[in-house]
């Protein structure tokens, strides 16, 4: 294990250096000077000559005023020294402004996801059971819906109806103001109430994908030679369903859980805009927007080590789920 993951963590390095200069390279191939957008925001003076002076003290300020390959090269280094800079937007250091708001991600995307899969799991060893039967056609043709309805109509939808007309569930933020007065329950409470519409909005595409993936992997494991082993046995259903066919079959639905922790900052982006969740999809919203670089370029980052960490720990589950499957030093 300890040999396969210096491996792993090697070939990583030049991943991530390449994934680097590319976030950098593209960032700054964007149309504009940084530096009067940022004089823009901070409040640019009337003068003609004021303002001058003012773009050319952030430009000296940022170190937008070196050659960008020295400036690549300073990103580079402030990255081995774990210094992801400053955010001018937010007027605080881009690591305090990713601690304050990864909670909340984590949240909201963690709980769809378990939603998903719990239910899309459930959904597909179902349909595998009675295929072709009455459950079967009407769970496929609800997840089919499902899987074609756009995230952002559907989660303006669920505003509408349940927020603004039925007034049922909360439409934006995180909780209400002064709730935690309250004590941990109270806030408990609302936080899970403030969960409901985003974590519904993410989870119906990927409760689709799941359960397709998981129908067809377990229909394809159930024409296998130890189920009929286990069925002459004598075993039941649920023995055989849940202890033996699923666990190989899970093994295609760990691959779509780990592309979807790669996909889950870019799902939430939409999600914590229409929901004005306080998270870091909002955060790279508000960064995309006022072209703010050094946050921007560092949520990429973090979201790289996220996705390269997950393929890991995918194959170590693959390892421990299927003993055919050893992992290489």
């Amino acid at each position: 294990m300890k040999n396969y993951l210096k491996r792993r963590l090697l070939q990583f390095l030049p991943v991530v250096l390449g994934i680097c200069i590319l976030n950098f390279v593209l960032i700054r191939l964007a149309p504009g000077d940084m530096a009067e957008v940022m004089a823009g925001e901070t409040g640019m003076s009337d003068s003609a000559a004021d303002a001058g002076q003012q773009v050319e003290h952030l430009r000296e300020s940022f170190g937008l005023n070196i050659p960008a390959h020295e400036q690549l090269f300073l990103y580079l280094k402030k990255l081995l020294s774990f210094d992801l800079g400053y955010s001018y937007r937010f007027n605080a250091p881009v690591s305090e402004l990713i601690a304050e708001r990864v909670g909340a991600t984590a949240l909201l995307g963690l709980t769809s996801l378990l939603l998903a899969v719990a239910g899309g799991v459930l959904l597909g060893v179902l349909c595998a059971r009675w295929r072709n039967g009455r459950l079967d056609r009407a769970v496929s043709a609800l997840m089919a819906l499902c899987y074609s309805v756009p995230v952002f109509w559907l989660a303006l939808m669920l505003v509408v109806l349940f927020g603004v007309t039925l007034q049922w569930f909360p439409i934006g933020g995180m909780q209400e103001v002064g709730v935690e007065a309250g004590g941990r329950w109270a806030l408990a409470r609302d936080i899970a109430w403030h969960l409901v519409l985003p974590v519904s909005t993410l989870a119906v595409y990927s409760l689709a994908v799941y359960t397709r993936f998981t129908r067809a992997s377990m229909v394809d494991t159930l024409q296998e030679d130890y189920i009929r082993t286990a069925r002459s046995k004598g075993l039941s259903d649920r023995v055989i369903y849940f202890r033996h066919a699923l666990r190989n079959a899970i093994l295609p639905v760990l691959t779509m859980i780990a592309a979807n922790f790669g996909e889950l900052l870019a799902g939430s982006i939409v999600i914590e805009t229409v929901f004005s969740w306080p998270g870091l999809g909002k955060l790279t919203y508000d960064a995309v927007l006022n072209r703010d670089t050094n946050l921007l370029l560092s949520i990429l980052f973090l979201s790289s080590l996220l996705v390269m960490a997950t393929s890991v720990v995918l194959d170590i589950l693959y390892a421990k789920l299927d003993p055919r499957i050893e992992l290489q030093s």
